[in-house]
């Protein structure tokens, strides 16, 4: 349910920046170890934007696959879950991408 909460966050963050103008689309990366529910977020988008100048806007989102590097190895990889694990067994891995949610652009009429 966390996922409503960052819907208005994000809802909140545009009508901050763009207060006046009428919102059209509203683009998004969300990583794959981000902690967010893609569909969630699709979901929670219209209610969230009900009485804004965000109402009836589209929501496109980008999912972002998550690469990591190995602390231990040196190797870059995929984590096949939410907590990135090696193929070589070391949980010591820096993420290089797909942990975060951006707000990548907005389309204004």
């Amino acid at each position: 349910m966390h996922e409503f909460g960052i819907t208005e966050s994000v809802v909140a963050a545009v009508r901050e920046r763009l207060p006046d103008a009428t919102i059209t689309c509203v683009h998004l990366e969300i990583g794959a170890l981000s902690g967010v529910a893609a569909d969630s977020v699709r979901l929670y988008f219209g209610p969230a934007t009900e009485g804004t100048n965000l109402e009836g806007a589209r929501l496109e989102i980008s999912e972002v696959v998550a690469r990591c590097r190995c602390g231990t190895c040196g190797g870059e990889f995929e984590p096949d879950g939410p907590i990135p694990l090696c193929p070589c067994g070391s949980p010591d891995a820096a993420i290089l991408s797909g942990g975060d949610l951006r707000i990548t652009a907005v389309d204004v009429a």
